[in-house]
């Protein structure tokens, strides 16, 4: 039956392809290939290796591996920021009043805008990227981390409390677990931002990836290599949203069932 549903709203994937190897062959312009041709360069670029690689070429090395890594390691460093910080405003009134101004100040800021800064702080490469990830995508984490902290149900803190919960305690088994789902909600738009930011980091401030690769085939008037960039990246994207929302449902299941029960 899942099956059936899964075809059932797949149908659009192989109409939308029809329907735009047909306009673009009518079209023959050259910054539309078709999508046959495109497919067939990506095949090209990144899947015509050696069995030993998956068929995986040295290009797919050099364009996947270092963009993966980087967007990983941003997404990675701005969730354990994020959530630290934002556990720590969210439950001290404190700290909140001093940062909150900052904070929406700091999110109002476009982060690729920021780009030149950093070039000029770190130098071309990878540290400027990563600085222009975790400051770009940062900000969903450390809110909805904060907002999840000051809503937690004030029976269950005194009920640790009247347990003798130390502060520790507290934090771990009453405030976070109150607070992952708003966690999970920013941790998720913040990999679909860690993705286009991803992107602009490496066309402005990169030597390899798949934004650099993109940039590249644009200037040197490539078009098939430049939407077989482009689709990799929206299936890429498609696919982290897959996964991340799998993890979700396994960590989360305990809340799902708790809110059933209720």
């Amino acid at each position: 039956m899942n099956a059936i549903r899964a075809v059932g709203r797949l149908w659009l994937v192989p109409v939308t392809l029809v329907a735009w190897e047909i306009a673009t062959r009518v079209a023959e312009q050259p910054f539309f290939p078709p999508p046959s041709a495109t497919l067939v360069r990506m095949g090209e670029m990144w899947l015509s290796g050696p069995p030993s690689r998956l068929l995986l070429t040295e290009q797919a090395m050099s364009d996947f591996g270092p963009s993966l890594a980087r967007l990983f390691a941003g997404w990675a460093l701005a969730a354990v920021i994020g959530v630290a910080a934002g556990v720590a405003i969210g439950c001290s009134t404190r700290l909140s009043d001093y940062l909150d101004p900052l904070i929406h100040l700091g999110r109002a800021v476009p982060p690729p805008l920021l780009v030149p800064f950093f070039l000029a702080l770190l130098k071309l490469g990878t540290p400027a990227q990563l600085a222009t990830i975790v400051f770009g995508i940062i900000w969903p984490i450390l809110v909805n981390t904060i907002d999840g902290a000051r809503t937690v149900d004030r029976q269950h803190l005194e009920t640790a409390r009247i347990f003798g919960f130390s502060t520790v305690q507290r934090l771990t088994r009453v405030i976070v677990p109150a607070a992952m789902p708003k966690i999970f909600a920013g941790l998720r738009l913040a990999l679909s931002l860690a993705l286009i930011l991803l992107i602009v980091a490496e066309i402005f401030a990169g030597s390899g990836g798949l934004g650099y690769r993109l940039l590249s085939a644009q200037r040197t008037y490539l078009y098939a290599d430049m939407w077989g960039c482009l689709v990799v990246l929206g299936l890429l994207g498609y696919l982290l949203n897959s996964a991340f929302l799998l993890l979700e449902r396994r960590v989360l299941a305990w809340h799902r069932n708790a809110r059933q029960t209720t």
